[in-house]
């Protein structure tokens, strides 16, 4: 059966709740936390908006809902990721396992060759799961594009040293390394990763290199620990968001930004490798919120 979208529950609610008395509130923060908003984020919002909503006597709900957007777009941030002409970027992508990152490195790749990037390489840095590597080559096939690999149980570093070599003997291009997300082997997989960090910052370009956390959309606030943990084992620059045509929900991009401060790169919504879309909040709150 079809998950209802969140902003189907949201239309909904308001055509439910006509009075906008302090139940209204009550009730319209638990459904935004129950969109993964995150309880602290959701009660300081909604409490802002029921102060101005009093103030200025709103009681429509497209307008209470415009009030709702114009502060989650203090929290939910695009960025622009693009890889610098001439010189060796590398992306990390990160993510636990099953939230679909080796998928989200193969569609990053024909985004960015499809854009016009000259030079771009997958580096198979997930030398721990086998299939991981499998599943890379054969996308690398199927895009005609090349991937560095080493052997099952390889140094992970290693694969993305000889991946930014590769790009450097190019005369530039872009590096993006699939990683390990053994999430349950924490201490392990944080020292795993804090080498590539090394190793990646060391290889590549002043100012090209970023490091990307793949979210499974539908996850909730598990997305939130996720974030966590990677940010303080590396430091993230953006997130990407997967499985979002599945997702009833989707607030978890505002929960990253609002705890973090970390902004969305990307949207991906498909099985295709076309099936991902550059972030943009303005769009993305309009369709949590059923505003478009």
């Amino acid at each position: 059966m079809a998950k209802t979208k969140f902003a189907d529950k949201l239309r909904n609610f308001f055509g439910i709740h006509k009075n906008r008395d302090e139940a209204f509130f009550e009730e319209l923060s638990d459904l935004l936390i129950e969109g993964d908003l995150g309880a602290r984020t959701v009660f300081e919002l909604v409490d802002e908006l029921e102060k101005t909503c009093r103030s200025q006597k709103i009681e429509g709900e497209r307008e209470i809902l415009l009030q709702l957007k114009s502060r989650l777009l203090d929290f939910v941030r695009a960025t622009d990721l693009q890889p610098e002409p001439g010189k060796v970027n590398i992306y990390m992508v990160l993510g636990v396992n099953g939230v679909g990152k080796t998928t989200s490195v193969a569609k990053l790749a024909g985004f960015y060759r499809d854009g016009g990037q000259s030079s771009v390489i997958m580096a198979a840095a997930d030398t721990f799961r086998a299939a991981a590597i499998e599943q890379l080559q054969l996308h690398g096939q199927r895009l005609d594009l090349r991937v560095v690999a080493h052997q099952h149980g390889a140094d992970p570093s290693a694969v993305v040293f000889d991946a930014a070599d590769a790009v450097s003997a190019k005369g530039g291009g872009l590096v993006l390394a699939d990683t390990a997300g053994r999430l349950h082997n924490k201490e392990n997989l944080v020292r795993e990763l804090q080498k590539i960090d090394r190793v990646a910052s060391s290889k590549a370009d002043a100012g090209c290199y970023k490091k990307l956390l793949v979210i499974d959309g539908t996850t909730g606030q598990n997305g939130l620990r996720q974030a966590e943990v990677f940010h303080q084992a590396v430091g993230l620059d953006a997130v990407i968001l997967t499985k979002y045509d599945s997702t009833a929900k989707g607030g978890i991009a505002a929960a990253i930004g609002k705890e973090f401060g970390i902004p969305v790169a990307f949207i991906c919504f498909g099985e295709g490798y076309k099936d991902i879309r550059p972030f943009d909040a303005d769009h993305y709150l309009d369709e949590f919120l059923g505003l478009d």
